[in-house]
């Protein structure tokens, strides 16, 4: 059947408007709230009365921003090691050892993506305080970040040996190699986009989770997204909005460190 030209052009005209007004829908905010950063004026308003970089020398004057940045960091870089570690272990396992019971295992670790976010901090909560831990130490706010992060892990890297032989890495045991050697030299490279995928993900989730934080954080422990919200309860100038591009720029820090040091070049091209 002979293809029509302009009806060929068409497609691909309405295929790349599309395309196009998802990529605004979803850039659009950002790109408002770095020009409401940079507004000269006193409040938080659109379009700017101004150009000024004023905020965000307010911002890092600001104590109590500087140091929810520092938690939020710390907590998030916590809750990605032990998301990463947790999920790859049970990826493994799930995907190439387990059997009889591989879907009750998977459901079991995606149940905490599949339940809402405020129940799920407060069952913990009261699980937090039924066992006498409580939350006085950064212990809680650390699992729950852990709980929410890890189904990003998993699924990524599951996907990932999904699609992948496991007869290579039989065949490095078969050539003398043993379990570790074998999946340091052969599987681990393999699924290292899934990895750095998960990673990433539970990285970004972590550092801007709210429900979790606010039910979990100890005395004056207070993360940069409930700091952020406090701030706004008073005060509606465009630090709020430094704050935000604060975040995004962090963000973005993270995706290019990893490109340059592990290389996510991987998880285009591989």
């Amino acid at each position: 059947m002979k293809r029509n030209p302009m009806g060929s052009r068409v497609a691909d005209g309405l295929g790349l408007a599309y395309v196009g007004a998802v990529y605004v829908f979803l850039l659009l905010p950002i790109v408002i709230i770095v020009l409401m950063s940079l507004n000269a004026g006193e409040f938080l308003t659109f379009p700017p009365q101004g150009i000024s970089l004023r905020w965000f020398g307010t911002l890092f004057a600001n104590e109590a921003f500087m140091r929810a940045i520092g938690t939020s960091l710390k907590i998030a870089a916590i809750a990605t090691v032990c998301s990463t570690v947790i999920g790859v272990t049970g990826a493994l396992y799930v995907v190439r050892y387990s059997t009889r019971f591989r879907e009750g295992l998977r459901m079991l670790l995606m149940l905490p993506l599949m339940l809402p976010e405020i129940l799920t901090a407060i069952a913990l909560l009261f699980f937090l305080y039924a066992s006498g831990i409580g939350t006085k130490t950064m212990f809680g706010l650390v699992i729950g970040h852990v709980l929410v992060t890890l189904p990003y892990v998993f699924t990524n890297v599951a996907s990932t040996l999904y699609n992948q032989d496991a007869s290579l890495e039989q065949a490095a045991r078969s050539l003398g190699a043993s379990p570790l050697r074998a999946f340091v030299r052969v599987t681990l490279p393999l699924i290292k986009s899934g990895i750095i995928t998960g990673a990433l993900f539970a990285f970004v989730i972590s550092f801007d989770l709210f429900n979790m934080s606010l039910l979990l954080k100890g005395i004056g422990m207070t993360t940069l997204p409930l700091q952020l919200f406090d701030y706004l309860r008073w005060d509606f100038d465009p630090t709020a909005a430094a704050v935000s591009t604060v975040s995004i720029l962090l963000t973005l820090a993270v995706v290019i460190v990893i490109d340059r040091t592990v290389g996510l070049r991987s998880l285009r091209f591989g």
